[in-house]
C-alpha cells in the first residue's frame, strides 16, 4: 500500500510552523485527556491534537471495518494489533481529512476534534508487556571499555558478532513530564570492600531510540531480518536513567539491577516507521562478517538528529550532546532478529530500545559519563556552575528529528526532572 502521508507537498488547514516537528507528514499517535474528556487515542498536527475517537464518531474512518474501541482506549496497543496495511490505511486516512483542500471537512467543519497542545494532557502512549535494552552503539561500546578495563581490547569478544542487550524492566518506563525521584541503593565507596546505602551520587541520562512492537509471535516463532519491520510499528526518544555508582557495586556477575529498573523517560508520541522512510541511510560497515540470520539489504539505519538538553534549576538550558541515530552499528531489524532467534515471543506494545547513541566526536558522546569521561572534565553551564553528573533540581531534556526534501518530522521531547530521593518510611 502507498503510503500517500508522505507526499511532501501535502498541506494541512491546521496551519504549522516550517520549524514544527509535528506537520501534516508526521501523523504521530499518542494517548491525551483532552479538556474534560477521557482518555483516548489520538494523533498531532503542529500544536494540535487531533482526537481520534471524535474523528471516529463523526464518520471519518466509514468504511474501513474499524472498531470504536481501537481509538476510545487507554493505549495504542489495539491500533497497533490491526496490522501494518490497517494502520498505514488509519493514517493515510488522518492526512486525507486534514488536507487543506478536503472536500470532506467542508461539512464538518463546526465539529470540534482537534484541541490546542497546550490543554491537553498528554498519557503513557503504550501499554509494555516487556522491555529489552540493547548495547548497540560501537562508540558508545568503545568509550565505555576504555575507561573500565584495557583501552587496547575496549569491545568484548562478542561484541561485533551480537547485538549485546539485557531484559529491562517495563513498569517504569515513564512518559515525558513525570517526577523522577533520584534512586537509592548499595555503592562501594573508594578504598573499602564494604558497601553503604544511600542516594546515588551518580546519576546519569542514557540518550537513546526505542521502538515499539506493532503484533505477537508465538513461542518458538522467529522473525527474521528481512520482515522485522512489519513487527515495528513506530519509534520513540528513551532515557534510560542510569545510576553509575550503583551500577558498578551490583552489576557482576548479571549485569545492572537497580541501577537501571527505577526509571526511563519516553515521549507521548509514537513516530511510525511509515514517517520515518525519508530519512533511510545505510549503516556502518560490519566487520566481521555477521552470521546468516544477522545479515540485512537495504538501508536499515536513520538519519534522525538527537540532542540532550540538561536545564538547571534557573531555567538555562544547555545543550551537552548533539548524536544522530544513523551511528548505531546494530540496526533495529538485527535487533529483533537476534532477540527471536531462539523462539523468544513477543507482544504488542513490547519495547526494544537502542542502547546509549553516540558519535565519533566528544560533543555526540550521549550519557554524562561519556561527557564528563567519568567526572574527570566537568560540563560548564550557562548559570557557572558545572556537572559531572545530574545534581536534584535538574531536568534532562530529548529532542529529535529528520529532514529532508523540506519536510521535518520529529519527536518532540522526552523530558524529566529530578528529585532528591524519598526518604524510607
Amino acid at each position: 500500500m502507498k503510503i500517500e502521508a508522505n507526499n511532501p507537498q501535502l498541506k494541512s488547514w491546521l496551519k504549522t510552523d516550517l520549524s514544527s516537528d509535528f506537520p501534516i507528514q508526521n501523523i504521530p499517535f499518542g494517548v491525551a485527556m483532552p479538556p474534560g474528556k477521557s482518555p483516548r487515542v489520538v494523533s498531532r498536527i503542529g500544536d494540535w491534537v487531533i482526537d481520534l475517537l471524535e474523528a471516529y464518531e463523526l464518520g471519518f474512518f466509514e468504511g474501513m471495518s474499524i472498531s470504536k474501541s481501537v481509538f476510545d482506549n487507554n493505549y495504542i496497543n489495539e491500533l497497533m494489533a490491526l496490522g501494518k496495511n490497517k494502520t498505514r490505511a488509519v493514517r493515510n486516512r488522518i492526512s486525507l481529512f486534514m488536507l487543506e483542500d478536503d472536500t470532506f471537512m467542508a461539512s464538518k467543519k463546526s465539529a470540534r476534534f482537534t484541541y490546542p497542545v497546550a490543554d491537553c494532557e498528554m498519557l503513557m502512549p503504550v501499554k509494555v508487556g516487556d522491555y529489552t535494552d540493547f548495547y548497540s552503539s560501537e562508540e558508545h561500546a568503545t568509550n565505555v571499555g576504555t575507561m573500565f578495563r584495557d583501552p587496547e581490547n575496549a569491545l568484548l569478544p562478542n561484541w561485533k558478532h551480537l547485538p549485546v542487550g539485557y531484559h529491562g524492566r517495563a513498569s517504569s518506563i515513564v512518559v515525558s513530564g513525570t517526577p523522577i525521584h533520584r534512586p537509592t541503593g548499595q555503592t562501594i565507596p573508594p578504598d573499602s570492600n564494604t558497601p553503604v546505602f544511600g542516594p546515588c551520587r551518580l546519576l546519569d541520562f542514557e540518550l537513546e531510540m526505542g521502538f515499539v512492537v506493532g503484533g505477537e509471535t508465538r513461542l518458538g516463532q522467529r522473525i527474521s531480518a528481512a520482515e522485522a519491520e512489519e513487527y515495528i510499528f513506530g519509534l520513540v526518544l528513551f532515557n534510560d536513567w542510569s545510576a553509575r555508582d550503583i551500577q558498578k557495586w551490583e552489576y557482576v556477575p548479571l549485569g545492572p539491577f537497580l541501577a537501571k529498573s527505577f526509571a526511563s523517560t519516553i515521549s507521548p508520541w509514537i513516530i511510525t516507521l511509515d514517517a520515518l522512510e525519508p530519512f533511510r541511510v545505510a549503516g556502518p560497515e560490519q566487520d566481521p562478517k555477521v552470521l546468516p540470520y544477522l545479515e540485512y539489504e537495504g538501508k536499515k539505519n536513520y538519519d534522525i538528529h538527537l540532542e540532550v538538553i540538561i536545564r538547571t534549576p534557573n531555567g538555562d538550558e544547555n545543550v551537552v550532546c548533539r548524536s544522530n541515530f544513523k551511528y548505531m552499528y546494530w540496526n533495529m531489524t538485527q535487533q529483533l532478529a537476534h532477540h527471536t532467534v531462539n523462539g523468544c515471543n513477543f507482544k504488542t506494545g513490547d519495547m526494544c530500545a537502542s542502547g546509549t547513541i553516540s558519535g565519533k566526536s566528544p560533543d555526540s558522546y550521549g550519557s554524562m559519563l561519556e561527557l564528563s569521561w567519568k567526572g574527570t572534565k566537568p560540563i560548564k553551564m550557562s548559570d557557572g556552575t558545572e556537572r559531572k553528573f545530574i545534581q536534584d533540581g535538574d531536568t534532562v531534556i530529548l529532542r529529535g528529528y529528520g529532514e529532508n526534501e523540506g519536510v521535518r518530522i520529529g519527536f518532540g521531547e522526552a523530558e524529566g526532572k529530578i528529585y532528591p530521593a524519598l526518604d524510607m518510611e
